[in-house]
């Protein structure tokens, strides 16, 4: 026994010693958090120039108001309705909102707890009680006033990574506001040029209707004077009514954006109105730099939100692995408390108490080792998820890199069967009214040049729409290209 009395008092002390240190420099059991690694990279677009460097999150870099470089102050006046209006981003930024109180609400955990009550009974014991005391009297008051404090020693980090889980959650939150503000600003970039091709449809198709009722009624004319058969007259009106129909379901298409551009801009569709604005022909993005890829695809916020996720993870690990480990509490009572009004507030009636106590989970059926495993296990998930953004970053500036190269191309092929099938319809319309041609040559022209100028008008609106999507892609940044 006098041998292990100095051991057990040593061993105290150096327990009492780890403890108070833990204390001092928050002892943490999460993992060392360091930003998973990416894919590799290729070492440029395979579409565009630009080199590629190692990728450092700044998804706080500005934006800016990346619509306005399209010069049309409709859409810009459309935008500026985004951010107040839209009831979406209004709901994301309350998620940001809940976010950030839950940070205050972990940090409040860091603190100590002080409560203050007051209190006057006055209560009567049963004399036949075994507890009741022969010389005291039945009825009795009490009058206390005291203070409490509770502190919860952070000897293993518990508090202090549930305060990095939730701070890490709230940095996601701000990263999934801007997300979907981009999304949907890009979105009603989108909806505004569709509708503004959708115009142009209507325009072209309203003229044709125009061209298309002048040519049946020369066709009938012809036809009266024995110049043109009734099959002429029939292939005119077949050709008139599916130009009728198209311009109808043009115009249907056109009142759906219109609806969407009203709900993005938290708009009543039922009164919202946009004056028509046919694109003109020939319409041209600006020029879209997408310098240095790595360099802008760090600025995307849905990156930085799934980083930000897998650093909550990681903290998450930590207080599981705290679980393991006792809770150390500090509780301290001060106060008064009398029988008596009059010796309530008296220096005699003071009482007080300091104490400490520590709890540790002996038996719990493997419920901690779950825990610890689900919170591994989701820290996984994360990083997948993570590395998964990160590839879809990439494909989304490949695909609109490569839709603009391609359609850029495709406008300057179809600009000229655009002048090819103008020729070829005026020529067929000559070789017609000359008797040399039948009615069909010239509807297949006519019909070819619809087609060609209605190919053209949807080949300046997706090219728009395909710039739009790059700026997304690229996380909002934008540079000119000189």
């Amino acid at each position: 026994m006098s041998q292990r009395g100095p051991m057990s008092a040593l061993a105290a002390a150096a327990i009492a010693a780890a403890l108070g240190l833990c204390a001092l420099t928050s002892c943490s059991l999460a993992p060392r958090y360091a930003v998973p690694s990416a894919p590799a990279a290729a070492p440029r677009y395979s579409r565009a120039g630009g080199d590629w460097k190692l990728a450092r999150p700044a998804d706080k870099i500005p934006r800016g108001p990346w619509w306005r470089r399209f010069g049309d102050t409709r859409l810009d006046a459309l935008e500026a309705r985004v951010a107040s209006s839209n009831q979406d981003i209004k709901a994301s930024f309350a998620r940001l909102m809940q976010a950030r109180a839950e940070t205050r609400i972990a940090r409040a955990g860091l603190l100590p707890q002080i409560s203050a009550t007051a209190g006057a009974t006055r209560a009567r014991t049963s004399i036949n009680s075994p507890r009741f005391p022969a010389t005291a009297a039945p009825v009795a008051n009490d009058f206390s006033l005291q203070g409490d404090l509770s502190y919860q020693i952070d000897a293993w980090g518990r508090i202090r990574n549930s305060v990095l889980e939730a701070r890490a959650g709230e940095q996601a939150s701000a990263d999934d506001l801007a997300t979907l503000e981009l999304s949907i600003r890009a979105t009603l970039a989108i909806d505004y040029f569709t509708l503004r091709g959708e115009d142009a449809q209507i325009a072209l198709l309203d003229g044709t209707v125009a061209e298309y009722a002048r040519a049946l009624t020369l066709t009938r004319n012809l036809y009266r004077g024995g110049d043109a058969v009734a099959a002429d007259v029939a292939q005119a009106r077949a050709q008139l009514e599916s130009a009728r129909t198209a311009a109808a379901d043009m115009r249907l298409a056109r009142a759906q954006s219109a609806d969407a551009i009203a709900t993005l801009v938290g708009a009543n569709p039922t009164v919202f109105r946009i004056p028509a604005d046919p694109l003109p022909l020939g319409a041209k993005p600006p020029p879209v730099d997408p310098g240095l890829p790595s360099t802008l695809l760090e600025r995307r916020p849905d990156i930085a939100a799934a980083e930000r996720r897998v650093a909550a993870a990681n903290a998450a690990i930590g207080v599981a692995r705290a679980a393991y480990f006792p809770v150390f509490d500090l509780v301290a009572t001060v106060g008064l408390d009398s029988a008596s009004a009059a010796s309530w507030l008296q220096a005699s009636s003071r009482m007080w108490s300091l104490g400490a106590a520590g709890a540790l989970s002996v038996f719990d059926a493997g419920l901690h080792r779950a825990e610890s495993a689900a919170a591994h296990a989701r820290y996984d998930e994360l990083v997948a998820d993570y590395r998964s953004t990160v590839i879809g970053a990439y494909q989304d500036v490949e695909d609109q890199l490569a839709a603009l190269a391609m359609l850029a191309r495709e406008s300057h092929s179809e600009s000229a069967a655009v002048a090819a099938t103008r020729i070829a319809m005026h020529q067929a319309g000559y070789r017609y009214q000359a008797g040399i041609a039948t009615y069909l040559e010239v509807a297949s022209t006519e019909t070819a040049a619809l087609q060609a100028r209605a190919a053209a008008i949807t080949i300046e609106t997706r090219r728009l729409n395909a710039s739009v999507s790059l700026i997304e892609a690229l996380g909002g940044g934008w540079r000119d290209s000189h």
